[in-house]
């Protein structure tokens, strides 16, 4: 997260602007500018070649001659991509793009060299168009690989549109230089510079693989990295396959698309304009084009992209070329306006197609493949674009020569039929593209969130059936007893009602310690069908543990038990686990003879000297329905040495729901020994102590870990009346508070056939979406307010120990708001969506975040969304305030230091309490006045390093006050401030 307020501050204010207006960041300039020249240099020489190429070639052969050319150049874009993949296998990936970038080049120069010979004149130029049809792709290829390299997949987005802005600079300065060319060196000597500066372009590709080399790790490392790692991402394998698929659709359907209008503008050029004509206009169109492309590309089509998303923009194209394709097929009938109407229609057609798809579509590519896992994406980028395309060529080639023949087998020979017919095939296509890109959109985010999820097992999505098929395998086969238990613990969470299946039918295979874990966790969902299992247990010699689980269990799920049975279990020379097990069962089932036998076995149990005896005595009072006589010996208890014993009576107690004793559960959640048995026995009672615990939890001169234990225990009880005390507070809450009681929401996971998350949905019926959206807006708020003071303190404030603390203590509050903000996106977004993004973000690498971001920006539906990519992005806090301030969430006005402090203290409620001592220390160095509304209010603090804080204040600020303030505060119960106060007044000799 950077610091500074500017972008830059190393750069000039007008080179700021710069790169403001082009929507590009300092850290990016050198390596979009390296990328831009390469594409430039070997633009220039492909068009060159193009419009040499179709001059010639339409002379000699004619348009209806191009579906030979797009069949063949489909073979040798097919073969190229061979090539490509191919040389990774021997070669770094650093050397395979400057390779291919030669070899496209080379050709160039032998087909000026056949063009001096009459006799392969034909060849040659047949040559030379199908050469520049299957480098175009290949090019484009070889330039989307290395920005994909070069860049992570949020800088992409900003920094493509600029590379790519390369082939339009090309447009323009060969579509200008073309007729300048062509009149003092001649058409075929344009091949010879077109040569040249592929030459040229190579070279800076190299400098690019040297400069940038640790972008470019070796392919055959990768592949065994990959390889190794497979097992680790094979649940992501079959959505990779059907993104890919998706993917080559696209890919297929845009070439098509593109061949079909580029044949029928050729075929209207060739019927309405004589070969000069035709290379002075296509001069003058790629020219013109060009510049509108080139500004498009880098004043518009990066802010667009970032700001609609990557497929609202690919999904306008289709859009536009299904009108246009409808307009002229209508436009063109006889009837109406005829052959001219089709050719004005075809020429507009592939304006809006060559500036969309060069803008906006070719800006886009490279984001396409940025889901895809590191370790295979060059491949497969490779593969799609080098068989995705050269198919669509070939296929419309072949197409485009079927419907010729079948027409004029018909007798439709007539252009203008044929035309219209290409029309509507065209807008089919279009529709079927835009379809293609509605669900290669919902491939793309689900693939994001599983690579950021990778490694990770959700619950949610675990096949059920095949988890329990895996454990019960991984118990049956030898292995450790670590893994076992792992798997025991694992099914208790992610199925614990199908525990009895699993595990019944193996208990007695199982070793004692997990015989002992397996019944605690029937116990949790008991079945009377596994009854008669856990009473084989019972047939046999089992640990006191075991035996006394297994009693539970086999009396909770027996309809009509035989208490007689019990009797021989309270021997005093049984065990207490056992005896006091069989005890409480008496007492809960038993008639009045029986539950007196069991009331005289545990008032043995309590009175005894033995710590285990009285333990487990406790225990089975809280199994007992009925105390009776038995509560007299609770007080004695309650101060009872043991802490064993203080622990298993406070569980009794809740158990049994003893009033009177209640205000001992508080009291023993006080005490950190006694926290955790405390909390568990509040949870037990419900709402019966929730007034109790949210007394404790909303003091705030209480400790902060009790508060917190308070409102966990709340949320553990999980009732209606916990939720809505829960959610009353989120609103009224703040900072540490609001962070504790969105966790313990998020975290109400309840089992109703599956599994739902009961705190979101009471939060929804509750507040609703706009609720919750309010909420993130406060959040964003109160960053803006960090924002601002660190903006207005870093640049002012001379550099120090207080300030310095200051701006740490606020940044961490701005890390605290983000992390709420994570949460409460959860309420209203897919959380499995959300928590990938929260996790890819905090990742900390530059890739990682912007994987994090990406994630957002597809998930998101909410108005404030633009402001929470803004501050998650890496851009200076000016920028941010920027954007919130357009987005009505935060009004920046410039203040002075001290007027700043003054007003982060106005807001004193929203600051930690770290926060707040600083901005007092920070006023005391700076020699600061600060209201005495603040200063007081500070003094009554809660936390005693803020009463510190002040006094420390007080003591340059205004010693008077001090003086008639110290004698009060002579009893203050923090230690540290009670000490300071008898060194101040012994410095200020007050008495």
């Amino acid at each position: 997260m950077q610091s500074s307020r500017t972008a830059s501050p190393s750069l000039p204010q007008w080179q700021q602007q710069v790169l403001r207006v082009i929507n590009l960041r300092p850290n990016e300039v050198e390596r979009t500018f390296l990328m831009f020249a390469f594409y430039t240099a070997t633009s220039m020489g492909i068009l060159w070649l193009e419009v040499s190429s179709a001059a010639l070639f339409l002379d000699e052969y004619g348009p209806d001659s191009l579906p030979w050319i797009y069949i063949f150049s489909a073979g040798v874009g097919f073969g190229l991509s061979v090539v490509y993949s191919w040389l990774q296998k021997f070669l770094p990936l650093r050397w395979v793009i400057v390779v291919i970038a030669v070899l496209m080049a080379v050709p160039v120069l032998l087909f000026r060299w056949g063009l001096a010979f009459a006799s392969v004149l034909p060849l040659t130029i047949f040559g030379m168009r199908l050469w520049m049809e299957a480098i175009y792709g290949l090019n484009d290829l070889n330039v989307s690989i290395t920005a994909n390299q070069l860049f992570n997949i949020r800088e992409i987005k900003r920094t493509f549109p600029l590379v790519s802005s390369g082939n339009l600079v090309a447009d323009v300065l060969s579509g200008f230089s073309v007729f300048f060319l062509v009149s003092f060196v001649g058409l075929q000597n344009v091949l010879v510079l077109a040569f040249l500066i592929m030459m040229a372009g190579s070279g800076v590709l190299w400098l690019i693989s040297r400069k940038y080399s640790h972008a470019f790790p070796d392919s055959l490392q990768r592949q065994a990295e990959a390889a190794q790692d497979d097992h680790k991402a094979q649940r992501s394998r079959g959505t990779i396959r059907q993104y890919v698929v998706m993917l080559f659709s696209f890919f297929v359907l845009a070439q098509i698309v593109m061949y079909l209008i580029e044949f029928e503008y050729l075929t209207q050029l060739e019927l309405n304009l004589e070969v000069d004509e035709i290379a002075a206009f296509l001069g003058i169109f790629s020219g013109l084009l060009g510049l509108i492309e080139l500004l498009t590309q880098w004043f518009t089509s990066s802010r667009l992209i970032e700001r609609q998303g990557v497929f609202a923009v690919l999904s306008l194209l289709p859009v536009v070329i299904i009108g246009l394709s409808l307009m002229t097929m209508i436009g063109g009938f006889p009837g109406l306006l005829g052959g001219t109407a089709l050719f004005l229609g075809l020429v507009v057609l592939k304006f809006f197609d060559e500036w969309l798809r060069y803008t906006l579509v070719a800006s886009t590519r490279p984001v396409l493949f940025q889901p895809i896992p590191d370790s295979e994406r060059t491949l497969f980028q490779s593969l799609v674009g080098g068989i995705a395309e050269p198919l669509a060529m070939g296929g419309t080639g072949v197409f485009i020569l079927f419907v010729i023949a079948w027409a004029n087998f018909l007798g439709f020979e007539s252009q203008l039929l044929q035309a219209q017919f290409f029309l509507g095939v065209i807008a089919f296509l279009a529709v079927v593209w835009l379809i293609a890109i509605l669900f290669l959109r919902s491939q793309y985010l689900e693939l994001l969130v599983k690579s950021a999820q990778r490694g990770l097992l959700s619950g949610s999505e675990a096949n059920l059936r095949a988890l329990r098929k895996a454990f019960v395998e991984q118990l049956e086969k030898p292995g450790s007893e670590a893994e076992k238990r792992s798997c025991i613990e694992l099914l208790s969470e992610l199925d614990p009602r199908s525990v009895g299946e699993v595990l019944a039918p193996r208990l007695m295979a199982l070793p004692l310690s997990l015989r002992k874990q397996s019944l605690e966790a029937m116990l949790e969902y008991p079945g009377r069908e596994y009854a008669e299992t856990v009473r084989q247990l019972l047939k046999t010699e089992q640990p006191p543990e075991i035996l006394a689980l297994a009693l539970r269990y086999i009396w909770i799920t027996d309809d009509s038990p035989d208490i007689g049975r019990l009797q021989s279990y309270l021997d005093a020379e049984v065990d207490p686990v056992v005896r006091g097990t069989a005890a409480s069962l008496m007492l809960k089932h038993g008639n009045a003879r029986e539950k007196n036998e069991a009331v005289n076995t545990l008032r043995q149990m309590l009175t005894n000297e033995h710590e285990r005896e009285r333990v487990m005595g406790c225990r089975a009072l809280g199994e007992a329905d009925y105390l009776q006589s038995l509560r007299l010996y609770i007080p004695n208890l309650l101060q009872d040495e043991s802490l064993r014993v203080r622990r298993a009576l406070l569980e009794a107690i809740a158990a049994t729901n003893l009033e009177e004793y209640y205000p001992s559960l508080m009291k023993a959640l006080q005490y950190k020994s006694t926290r955790e048995a405390a909390s568990q026995a509040l949870t037990r009672l419900g709402n019966d102590a929730l007034d109790m615990l949210e007394e404790v939890a909303l003091d705030p001169y209480r400790p902060d870990s009790l508060r917190n234990q308070a409102w966990q225990a709340i949320g553990n009880m999980g009732s209606d009346a916990a939720i809505d005390c829960l959610l009353q507070n989120l609103i009224t809450s703040w900072g540490s508070t609001r962070r504790t009681l969105l966790r313990i929401l998020l975290r109400m996971v309840q089992e109703t056939g599956f599994k739902r998350n009961q705190g979101i949905d009471s939060a929804l019926d509750r507040f609703g979406r706009d609720g919750v959206e309010d909420l993130i807006n406060q959040e964003l708020t109160f960053v803006g307010q960090i924002y601002g003071a660190l903006l207005d303190l870093e640049d002012s404030v001379p550099a120090g120990r207080e300030a310095n603390l200051l701006q740490r203590a606020l940044t961490e509050l701005q890390k605290d708001a983000i992390e709420r903000i994570f949460m409460l996106l959860r309420f209203i977004s897919p959380p499995g969506a959300i928590q990938a993004a929260q996790v890819s973000w905090q990742g900390g690498s530059a890739s990682n975040q912007a994987r994090g971001i990406e994630i957002l920006d597809n998930t998101l539906d909410i108005p404030s969304k633009r402001a929470i990519l803004t501050i998650l992005d890496r851009r200076s806090r000016a920028e941010k305030v920027d954007v919130l301030r357009e987005s009505n969430l935060f009004v920046y006005r410039q203040m002075r230091p001290s007027d700043r402090l003054r007003y982060l203290l106005d807001l004193r409620y929203f600051l930690s309490d770290w926060a707040l001592a600083c901005c007092f220390h920070l006023a005391r160095a700076q020699r600061w006045s600060l209201s005495a509304e603040n200063t007081v209010a500070c003094l009554k603090h809660p936390t005693g390093f803020v009463r510190e804080a002040v006094l420390s204040y007080l003591q340059v600020a205004s010693p008077r006050v001090l003086r008639e303030l110290l004698p009060l505060m002579r009893k203050d119960p923090n230690e540290l401030v009670s000490n300071q106060v008898q060194q101040l007044m012994a410095e200020l000799q007050v008495d």
